[in-house]
């Protein structure tokens, strides 16, 4: 996949573009970069135009600073969306990329055509939450490779450790690529993020949730309260946080279906 940079408040933003039609932006989680979409170029490229961004301080992508908040990385979408004259497009969000997702449509509502928050969340994180990231980070400082190893282990279902063994070891090698300033300031970014569980109420734009009935990251239940009232459309899979490697087939086919529906 051709990589295209972007300067952004002189800091290289590495993307790739691909396919023709309505643009789907792609954005990755924490730790993952935006090879994590490799795998779906070809069946969605089909019919749409593919923006595959690495966020600020993860892929080919520089640290912008210490801390890299959901609304810096939402001014870097916009920064490479501008660059390539797309005015309108869908988002997808994958847990972080949820986050920035998010910030993007708060910031540039009348550029987004519909959202999918991929295991991922619109509400910010809780006290408890917010000393796990302090935690994160004196851990990643100590022992940088123990840490993203183990990280990327807990994002899968118990059940699916064994047998994704060779695909999650393949995660864990892209999420050894991320610097250490990347991590940090991704997980001080995401400890100060803002709640923003008022977009799916009013948002002027189709939203989907996709959550995991195992998701160790996102307890189910608690994903569930932020729909009530709203009419954001919800998939459910059986599996952990990384739905699309998980249950890829039927997932695949959910997000596709909410694509056609967006265009």
């Amino acid at each position: 996949m051709k990589k295209h940079t972007v300067l952004f408040k002189n800091t290289t933003i590495s993307f790739s573009d691909s396919g023709k039609g309505t643009a789907l932006v792609l954005l990755h989680g924490f730790l993952e970069n935006s090879t994590m979409w490799d795998s779906f170029q070809e069946l969605w490229s089909k019919k749409y135009r593919l923006i595959c961004i690495d966020l600020l301080g993860h892929g080919q992508s520089e640290c912008l600073g210490y801390v890299h908040t959901m609304e810096d990385n939402a001014d870097v979408v916009h920064a490479v969306l501008q660059e390539l004259k797309i005015r309108k497009a869908l988002l997808v969000g994958h847990s972080m990329g949820g986050y920035v997702a998010l910030a993007f449509a708060e910031l540039y509502t009348e550029n987004v055509k519909g959202l999918v928050l991929l295991n991922s969340t619109s509400r910010a994180d809780s006290p408890e939450k917010q000393s796990n990231r302090d935690r994160a980070i004196l851990a990643v400082k100590q022992n940088y490779t123990n840490f993203v190893r183990i990280a990327i282990s807990n994002l899968f279902s118990e059940n699916n450790r064994e047998r994704l063994e060779t695909a999650i070891e393949q995660v864990k090698l892209e999420a050894l690529q991320t610097p250490l300033q990347g991590i940090i300031a991704s997980l001080e970014g995401m400890k100060i993020r803002k709640d923003r569980e008022v977009m799916l109420h009013f948002a002027p734009f189709p939203l989907l949730l996709v959550l995991g009935k195992q998701d160790p990251i996102l307890p189910y239940n608690d994903q569930l309260a932020q729909l009530e009232g709203t009419r954001v459309q919800l998939a459910t899979f059986p599996d952990g946080h990384m739905t699309l490697l998980e249950n890829r087939e039927e997932s695949a086919a959910a997000l596709l279906a909410f694509f056609k529906s967006c265009t």
